[in-house]
């Protein structure tokens, strides 16, 4: 296993699949064998030849998760082309200087919107020959026209293109949405992200028997890697249809493992504890009894009669949280920002595993992960994988060494420079520490941590997620760089106040989000828990003032990350008025 594209030609001989794809389509779940992936990658391959695809152009994919995806993917690689997966909601500033960066030479896209969206932009991309679509649209080059050019092609030729690509050839460049300033392209060769799939294998619950359910965007990494680690394993692979679906696709497919954002995870928590609310009588106390239990879980330290207690909690109530999760899922991944201690704790209680770990995409992506086998520990990512290596810098910084690092910045040679010293490590920006000398614990963004104008050090990214344990609130972001005092932007849990004011008689439930976060009894109930959280800290510390938002960030909006990560500086540039009003005394 030398290349990325030798994984599917793997699978055909070891694992060969009838459902190495499915796709649920008109409400029936249709499938794709590995023969038939592999012959639509071979007629992918000759027709991307024949339309002029030489080693080292670059093919651009936008699309949201489907098997054309993969098999564009593998297509490309194998011919010595460099792939450039791009999100398919960012906006046209950002893809007119993706394109332009990288000189992508041919692009497919997921349907006529962002056929439209690149089409227009296409006078300011000299390099873009090609645009195709995988969906079929009246007027519009569809992906099977690349096809049509297959038999210009030899087997010949295919053949001597894959034997010509080393492992060490960079494969793709992926880039970053970044939190600030232009995205930076990663450079990842075949064996940057090969090595962390043979790392990662270890730590899979799963076989060539198991089914996993994919919903995060492949054009991320993250995903990326484990739907390379999925085939080399020869699981079924399953797409959701929808973020809204999730739900109903979970029980539908009763999936063995899938992954998740913290995101979806506290959005699956809220909606089961939901459910718990609605309930009355005995059933409710039972309910809100096994919750209490949940968060009082330790993987280490418990007692005979906590186990006892938990044995019935588990029976009783956490058995329909599993139901709801189609009832066979062995582990969910949870990756790309911190978990909630809490979660974890909850989630874990109710015999549902979840595998939090860490990485960046500049390491191909994982570092470390919690598997069964090595032991899990809350609040920690796990132990580091297979012949990666970390080091805590004097700072703190997390430092990481080995052949899941990334060749570079494209095009940015000053930026590698910066992040990879001299000696191989690659600065990773976060802060963090082992725990039992073992698992690694994030503690904060490096570039994240601010002074308070007394000189007091502020931890942004764990007090949100400490706040975020309160059901009241969705989201929250802390701000006070040079600032007096700690503020914060809060967005509250809109649904579970509506809940909370009906049952207690206050009739707010046909407001509007504005209307009714101007409410005194709002107003006093977040003092509340902004009051019982902040006991958590020193009195530098604490949140003494706050604003709270009528609506969530969003990607849309432009304040999260395609990942769901807190884009900072263009929310404090976005909320200037919100927060000056904080901080005038």
């Amino acid at each position: 296993m030398k290349r990325l594209f030798d994984i599917p030609y793997y699978q055909l001989e070891k694992f060969p699949n009838t459902k190495m794809f499915s796709t649920k389509t008109n409400g029936i779940w249709t499938s794709i064998s590995t023969k038939e992936f592999i012959d639509l990658v071979e007629k992918t391959s000759k027709g991307l030849i024949s339309l002029g695809i030489n080693p080292g152009d670059k093919v651009g994919i936008i699309s949201s998760n489907r098997y054309e995806w993969n098999a564009l993917d593998v297509a490309a690689l194998q011919i010595g082309a460099i792939v450039v997966p791009i999100y398919p909601n960012i906006s046209s500033e950002d893809y007119r200087y993706i394109f332009n960066d990288s000189k992508i030479k041919l692009c497919v896209v997921g349907d006529i919107n962002l056929y439209n969206k690149i089409n227009n932009l296409k006078s300011e991309i000299s390099s873009l020959i090609n645009l195709f679509c995988f969906t079929k649209e009246a007027s519009v080059p569809h992906w099977f026209e690349i096809h049509n050019k297959a038999d210009e092609t030899s087997n010949q030729t295919i053949l001597e293109r894959k034997s010509a690509i080393n492992n060490l050839d960079l494969a793709t460049i992926i880039y970053t949405s970044g939190t600030t300033g232009n995205p930076k392209g990663v450079m990842l060769s075949h064996n940057n992200i090969l090595s962390n799939v043979m790392g990662c294998l270890d730590r899979m619950p799963c076989d060539e028997n198991s089914r996993v359910l994919t919903f995060l965007p492949v054009c991320h990494v993250y995903e990326r890697m484990l739907h390379y680690l999925y085939m080399y394993i020869g699981c079924a692979i399953y797409f959701a249809e929808s973020l809204d679906t999730i739900g109903e696709n979970i029980k539908e497919v009763k999936p063995h493992m899938f992954t998740a954002v913290p995101r979806l995870i506290e959005k699956v928590y809220e909606k089961i504890i939901s459910k718990g609310e609605e309930l009355r009588g005995f059933k409710r106390t039972l309910f809100f009894w096994a919750v209490q239990i949940g968060e009082q879980y330790d993987v280490v330290n418990r007692s005979f009669l906590y186990n006892v207690k938990l044995a019935i909690a588990r029976k009783l109530i956490f058995s329909k949280w599993q139901e709801a999760l189609g009832g066979e899922t062995r582990a969910i991944v949870s990756g790309s920002a911190a978990l909630q201690p809490k979660l974890a704790r909850m989630f874990l209680a109710a015999d549902i595993t979840i595998l939090e770990g860490y990485g960046l995409t500049e390491t191909s992506p994982v570092i470390a992960v919690n598997c069964i086998k090595n032991g899990i520990r809350i609040g920690t990512v796990g132990t580091l994988i297979h012949d990666v290596q970390v080091k805590i810098a004097e700072d703190g910084e997390i430092l990481v060494k080995g052949p899941n690092v990334m060749m570079g910045y494209y095009n940015l040679p000053e930026k590698t420079a910066e992040e990879i010293d001299k000696d191989g490590w690659f600065h990773t920006g976060d802060i963090g520490t082992f725990v039992e000398g073992k698992f690694l614990k994030i503690t904060d963004r490096k570039k994240e941590i601010f002074k308070t104008s007394g000189g007091k050090y502020i931890i942004p990214q764990a007090m949100e997620n400490k706040f975020k344990e309160s059901r009241f609130i969705e989201q929250i972001i802390v701000l006070g760089e040079n600032r007096k005092f700690p503020g914060a932007l809060i967005v509250p849990n809109f649904s579970y106040l509506k809940e909370w004011s009906n049952n207690k008689q206050l009739h707010f439930a046909s407001m509007s989000n504005s209307e009714l976060i101007s409410q005194n009894e709002i107003i006093d109930r977040i003092q509340k828990e902004v009051d019982e959280m902040n006991k958590n800290y020193g009195g530098f510390e604490q949140i003494k003032r706050y604003t709270l938002l009528d609506h969530e960030f969003s990607v849309e909006g432009g304040e999260l990350t395609p990942t769901l990560k807190l884009k900072r500086k263009i929310i404090l540039e976005k909320y200037t008025n919100e927060v000056e009003s904080i901080y005038i005394v």
